[in-house]
This record gives structure tokens, C-alpha cells and sequence, in this order.
């Protein structure tokens, strides 16, 4: 894609489809001289005005012109954005008179945001959080998305790398001097700058995990006995028929999963097979599934069969047990009936509360590669404070160390080489963006 960085490109920046208004996006050194010649002329910069899109002397649609002067545009480049009526066959037309002029090409997926990244005007972690804030389904994806798309995990990088800036500088000191007498040890400082940034990350690292669940969604089991009503429990909080209810226990044989909106998070509902010893080989597969699928989730909902059923395996303490059939039962306690639909408001406002508060101490690295640089750079951190410890002899280790930290952060926000990542990164995109 670099390739390509000096072309004017262009695409469909809003959805597909018929539509009241779609915007086309133009950008590069062309842009505004080859959208002039369309349109007989351009707003002034930050000014919208109504032209007549004209092709071999030929109205194509009427569409309002606003236009971006370099740098400030979400690119960088100049930018043209055409706002034209949301005919397939308007849209098509003004795609091809662009692509015929000869003078721009069509935009690959993700290109504009990629140039934005080349002219600064994002760094590496602003663009992933595009991406997140483009593929929220939830309130709390969308708040996070935002939170990583405004910069501050860039912030919190910068914040750190001053740090160890300063302390990388103070080791180097004792270095260039080490045959003179230095008037001040400096190792309590850089030790203290260091365990500074260690502890700042652990707090980031700590929070990434929930973040991702927050950005792909968490994971709710409903396990039980076959027969318990996990199936219609399932569809009574999704509020339809997802998973097939029979009085034949035993029909669910796989994990059945329905994605959801709970109090504005996403959670993936896992519907599991009846735990129970078969002699059923297809059964027995499914529950094997259904325990380590179960296990690995990050919320169980218990359904008992009757007040004293114990669990297959031990629930952790936000777990929650839950009597079903409660229409059928005459027990006290919690308890929640599918069928009628009573307790699953409240089933719902439970596990929500769980979740909630999980979430809480989310962080604002939202990716694997997030925390993986962090665990990187924290590591070589306490690499560094070890070689210190060692006295004089080891501080060009410890200076080499803190400087690897530094790289592993940089690489958060594509300070440094990057580009195995980048093709994946926007590959996500869709042509517009």
C-alpha cells in the first residue's frame, strides 16, 4: 500500500446499499483540482455548497461539496467529501466518472486510515480503536473504543517513556564517567523511575484481560442436568428461539452460543449439553464439550434440577447457582422458569451486576498485542533492576534493558517498525475508511 501513498484515492465512505445520503471521500494532491472539474468549482475550505456533479456534459445527481485543506483532514492530504443522493445507480456513476478521469484510484481497505497513520495524524493504537469504535455492538464497547481512539493509551506510552527516557540518561551518566568521580549516585533515582512505570503497568496489564473481554464479549455458561431447562432458559433471555427445548433429555449435543446486549456489555450466551455419564458416545463428546467450554468461560450459571443438586465441578465465587423450572417447584430461593419467564429479569440484572463489575477496572490496551508489548517492557524492566543491583559493572545491561522496554512501548503506538501488523490491522477496514 505504501506503494501507492502519492495517489489521489477515493470511495464510498458510508454504507452500501439505498440510502437517503452517501458520502464519497476523495484524497490526495489531486483531489481538489479533479473534483472541481466535476463540479464546476469548490466551497471554500470548511464550507459546504450545492454543485451539480457533471460527467461528459451530463448531470449525474446534485450533491453538497465540503471541503479539507492539508493537514487538517483526517488524513492529512487534502479532501474532498461528495454527499450525494443514496442511489446504488448515483453512487455508481460518480465512482466510475472518478475512476475514468485517470487522475485517482480506487481507495484499498483501510487506506485512508493508513495515511492518516503516515501523516501523524494517528498513531498505531488510535487506529485500532477505530477499528473497535467502527465494530461496537455495546455501550461499553463503544465508551472503550472511544477511550483508545482519543489517544490516551498514546498518553499513558508518552508518560511512560519519559520515565525511562530519564532513567536510560542517568544510567549513561555513570557509564561515560565511570573513571571520574560522579557527585550523586543515581541508582535510587533510576530504580525509583523504574518501579514507577513497572507499577503503572501492572495496573494496565491487570485491566487488558477485561478489556478484551469487553471488545470480543463475555462468556456466559448455563450448565446442568439434562432436562434442567437450560435450552429454554437460553431463548427466554434472548428473547427467541434459538436452541430446540424437547422433554427428551439429552437433545442439546453441542455448545449452542447467542450473542447479546446485557446492560451494555456484549456477552456470548453458551447453551451446553446435559452433564451427566452416558454410554452415548455423540452424547459423551457433547459433554466433554460442554465442561471445557464451561470451564473456560468467564461466567457459570448453575441450573439445579432441585435444591440439593451439587455442581459437576467446582463453580468459582461470582458463579451463580439457580433452581429451575420454577414454575414446577415449590422450594425457596433463587429460582427462574423459561417457560413462564419468571426470575429472568432478574437472572439477567444478576449477571449483568457480575459482569459490571469485572469491568470496572478496565484498562485502555484492548489488544493481545497490548499486552503483550507491556509484558514484554515489563520484563525487561525487571531485568534492568536486577543488573543494577548488581553494582557498576552492570549498568551498560541494565541501560540495554531499559532500552528494549522503551522499544516493546514504542511498538504500542508504531513508533517503531511495525509493518507485519499493519496489513492485518487494516485489512479489518472497509474501503472508506
Amino acid at each position: 500500500m505504501s506503494g501507492f501513498i502519492a495517489d489521489t484515492i477515493f470511495a464510498l465512505a458510508s454504507a452500501n446499499g439505498r440510502a437517503g445520503v452517501s458520502v464519497i471521500r476523495v484524497s490526495g494532491a489531486e483531489a481538489v483540482d479533479l473534483c472541481s472539474k466535476f463540479l464546476g468549482g469548490l466551497p471554500d475550505v470548511g464550507q459546504f455548497r450545492l454543485r451539480p456533479f457533471k460527467d461528459k456534459d451530463q448531470i449525474i445527481d446534485h450533491v453538497l461539496a465540503l471541503r479539507f485543506q492539508a493537514p487538517h483532514s483526517f488524513t492529512g492530504e487534502d479532501v474532498i467529501e461528495l454527499h450525494c443522493h443514496g442511489s446504488p445507480a448515483v453512487v455508481k456513476a460518480v465512482l466510475a466518472a472518478l475512476s475514468e478521469s485517470g487522475r485517482a484510484r480506487m481507495a484499498e481497505p483501510g487506506e485512508f486510515t493508513r495515511r492518516a497513520l503516515e501523516n501523524n495524524k494517528l498513531d498505531l493504537a488510535q487506529v485500532e480503536g477505530l477499528g473497535d469504535l467502527i465494530n461496537a455492538e455495546t455501550e461499553a464497547q463503544r465508551r472503550q473504543a472511544s477511550r483508545v481512539f482519543s489517544g490516551h493509551l498514546g498518553k499513558l506510552v508518552e508518560e511512560w517513556r519519559q520515565h525511562l527516557l530519564r532513567a536510560t540518561a542517568l544510567i549513561e551518566v555513570t557509564i561515560d564517567f565511570a573513571d571520574e568521580e560522579v557527585p550523586t549516585d543515581v541508582t535510587p533515582e533510576v530504580q525509583g523511575l523504574i518501579t514507577q512505570v513497572v507499577q503503572s503497568l501492572d495496573v494496565e496489564i491487570a485491566g487488558s484481560l477485561v478489556a478484551e473481554r469487553i471488545r470480543d464479549g463475555f462468556e456466559v455458561a448455563i450448565i446442568g442436568a439434562p432436562n434442567a431447562g437450560k435450552s429454554t432458559l437460553l431463548n427466554a433471555i434472548s428473547g427467541r428461539d434459538i436452541a430446540i427445548t424437547s422433554e427428551i433429555a439429552g437433545t442439546t449435543r453441542d455448545v449452542i452460543e447467542v450473542r447479546l446486549d446485557l446492560g451494555g456489555l456484549p456477552v456470548t450466551l453458551l447453551d451446553t449439553a446435559g452433564i451427566r455419564d452416558s454410554t452415548d458416545t455423540i452424547e459423551s463428546i457433547g459433554v466433554e464439550r460442554a465442561i471445557d467450554r464451561a470451564k473456560s468461560a468467564d461466567l457459570r450459571v448453575f441450573l439445579k434440577s432441585n435444591p440439593e443438586e451439587q455442581p459437576p465441578f467446582d463453580l468459582d465465587a461470582d458463579d451463580i447457582s439457580i433452581l429451575g423450572k420454577a414454575d414446577m417447584q415449590n422450594g425457596s430461593g433463587i429460582s427462574v422458569s423459561g417457560q413462564t419467564g419468571q426470575g429472568v429479569d432478574e437472572l439477567i440484572a444478576l449477571i449483568s451486576a457480575r459482569l459490571s463489575d469485572r469491568a470496572v477496572n478496565v484498562a485502555t490496551a484492548t489488544h493481545m498485542r497490548h499486552r503483550q508489548a507491556m509484558l514484554d517492557a515489563r520484563q525487561g524492566l525487571d531485568d534492568a533492576r536486577i543488573a543494577l543491583a548488581k553494582g557498576d559493572s552492570h549498568t551498560d545491561i541494565a541501560a540495554e534493558y531499559v532500552r528494549y522496554a522503551i522499544r516493546k512501548l514504542d511498538s504500542l503506538i508504531g513508533r517503531v517498525d511495525v509493518e507485519m501488523v499493519l496489513g492485518e490491522i487494516f485489512s479489518q477496514f472497509c474501503l472508506g475508511k
